[in-house]
């Protein structure tokens, strides 16, 4: 890292997300690891876990008391939902200055919070301390539904499909390969935490109905969206193409994207524009990588903004 490069601390790095992250602040050209911690892999060499790093940098399993001291410019809380209240108070009793993302819902409905969804919300960012990241899910749907939303009437219906690295590594059904094997697996299907994360952020009602299939990771979302007047495919489209022009991790497709092509990369993927006979039912497919743009690539987009980098600097694209 050079001497004006910038720190960051991931709480929580065990996991799929925290792997992204750390290969991603690897490759950063600015960015560099102040500590990584993990309860259960503590006094380990990181690079022993994740061939993208190559320092000597170990595991740690600091008390949350502890975390203000270490000396990160940011600090990445990659926790379960629920888990992240614990670390956010440490830093406010030390009075810290360093930058908080969160990456689970836990400040998504918090006012004093930026919520980080680049594409949308970037008008947004005043230079807050505190980011909350979008859900996976939460990004896909926003992102699908956003160039329709002053015609919609009526809720919007979202069908989503993730691969089962988005149930985290503690074991259950939902991350079981063998368990879903030849299967589709439905869960949560009314109240969802991202039903409510975008209905909130949209201010149009959402309804969501989440399945997990076989596959590791890329997530499908088909929205089925009522019109308040009749369109024709090519209106829809171009509205799509003008909003998002300018957004190089969000694409525009004609067919409906593969959630096999999106594994690995960083961008949304947004097609398949079908009208019914009328022109006032839309449906239309995004697919994203949910450990990336779902996650890991979107922190990035968050950090590199909150320390006046460029949004794209380290993200392949």
């Amino acid at each position: 890292m050079s001497k004006d490069g910038i720190s960051i601390g991931i709480v929580g790095a065990r996991g799929h997300v925290g792997a992204e992250l750390i290969r991603l602040v690897a490759a950063h050209p600015r960015f560099g690891l102040a500590f990584v911690s993990s309860r259960a892999l503590d006094g380990q060499r990181v690079a022993d876990h994740n061939p993208g790093y190559s320092g000597e940098l170990r595991y740690s399993s600091p008390d949350y008391d502890q975390l203000p001291g270490l000396g990160a410019d940011a600090v990445v809380l990659a926790l379960p939902n629920g888990k992240a209240a614990r670390c956010v108070a440490a830093f406010d009793a030390a009075a810290s200055a360093a930058l908080l993302i969160d990456l689970s819902a836990d400040y998504r409905f918090d006012d004093d919070w930026y919520y980080g969804l680049p594409e949308l919300t970037r008008g947004d960012y005043t230079g807050q301390r505190r980011i909350s990241n979008p859900g996976c899910y939460a990004t896909a749907m926003q992102l699908a539904i956003a160039p329709m939303l002053d015609v919609l009437a009526g809720p919007v219906q979202c069908f989503g499909v993730s691969g089962y690295s988005g149930a985290g590594t503690t074991p259950s059904d939902r991350n079981d390969p063998e368990k879903l094997r030849d299967n589709l697996m439905p869960y949560a299907l009314t109240g969802h935490v991202h039903e409510r994360e975008v209905s909130t952020r949209l201010g149009h009602p959402v309804e969501f109905m989440p399945h997990v299939a076989p596959h590791f990771r890329g997530i499908a979302v088909t929205a089925n969206l009522r019109l308040a007047r009749g369109f024709d495919r090519d209106e829809v489209v171009a509205r799509y193409r003008d909003r998002y022009a300018g957004e190089p991790l969000v694409r525009v497709l004609d067919e409906a994207p593969w959630v096999s092509a999106i594994a690995g990369e960083h961008h949304v993927e947004i097609g398949g524009f079908t009208m019914s006979a009328d022109g006032r039912r839309l449906v239309v497919v995004a697919t994203e990588d949910n450990l990336l743009k779902g996650a890991a690539t979107q922190a990035l987009q968050n950090l590199n903004r909150a320390f006046g980098l460029p949004e794209l600097t380290g993200i392949p694209h």
